[in-house]
């Protein structure tokens, strides 16, 4: 009997240190969230971002309703983004907007989502899923905010990032070249004219076709279509190549 009520106070005891434990740290309630807030502004602007993240973290958990609650998310986002972590900062900049609508950091944490789809963006002979992703949002960005003064860069990084989508598509017609199929590098450099007109390769995509059809020794073919097609030829400087081509009766390069 008195073995059990000794195992009864000890696990009474253990039971109020463990519950005074947990009540010793401070509360929510109790916590200086501008101060909290103001120590990561500190942190952040020192470049001292993993442990400015650790300050607006825990205004972002507990003071996300107050005034402070969207410089909290929108300094946690930056910080996340300043280390390069953009996939964590494009998470918590799409907080910002989804459940703050109405926040002056909307625009930013908009183009700052393009940014990073764009720095995320592989080289064009790799897996092409962010970069796709960045023109939509470079897009979506523009259409939204037409007097932006980020218009021009948006602009700018849409036309790279098409001529590397571009660039994929051609590089891919290339190589079927090589492997001597020439209907599927048909349909590569269509693709290119249908869809990638405005790019550096919309040109040099119409003279492989020509070369495609002299390939097949469609010569009658390559001949209309240079001659229904020759001004993209001269804007890229290839007809005196192009020409030879067909006094030849054979495609090569320079």
């Amino acid at each position: 009997m008195k073995s059990k009520t000794l195992i009864h106070n000890i696990i009474l005891i253990a039971l109020i240190l463990f519950l005074h434990s947990c009540s010793s740290g401070p509360s929510l309630d109790s916590i200086d969230y501008e101060n909290e807030f103001d120590d990561g502004k500190s942190l952040f602007l020192k470049k001292k971002y993993s442990r400015a993240q650790e300050k607006f973290n825990k205004v972002v958990i507990g003071a996300l309703h107050t005034d402070i609650g969207d410089d909290a998310l929108f300094y946690l986002a930056e910080s996340l983004f300043l280390q390069k972590e953009y996939l964590l900062a494009i998470e918590e900049y799409d907080k910002l907007i989804r459940r703050m609508q109405f926040s002056s950091y909307i625009e930013n944490a908009r183009y700052r989502i393009c940014e990073s789809y764009v720095f995320l963006s592989p080289k064009y002979f790799h897996e092409q899923t962010f970069t796709e992703k960045a023109l939509l949002k470079l897009q979506e960005y523009i259409d939204d905010y037409p007097d932006s003064p980020k218009r021009l860069e948006a602009q700018n990084a849409i036309i790279s990032i098409r001529n590397k989508l571009s660039r994929k598509v051609y590089e891919s017609g290339i190589l079927y070249m090589k492997l001597e199929e020439y209907k599927a590098a048909l349909l590569s450099f269509d693709k290119i004219i249908e869809i990638y007109y405005d790019t550096d390769f919309h040109g040099f995509a119409h003279m492989q076709i020509i070369a495609c059809h002299i390939h097949q020794k469609n010569f009658d073919e390559a001949n209309k279509y240079y001659m229904e097609n020759k001004k993209f030829i001269k804007e890229i400087k290839m007809v005196y190549l192009v020409d030879d081509w067909f006094v030849k009766k054979r495609v090569y390069e320079l």
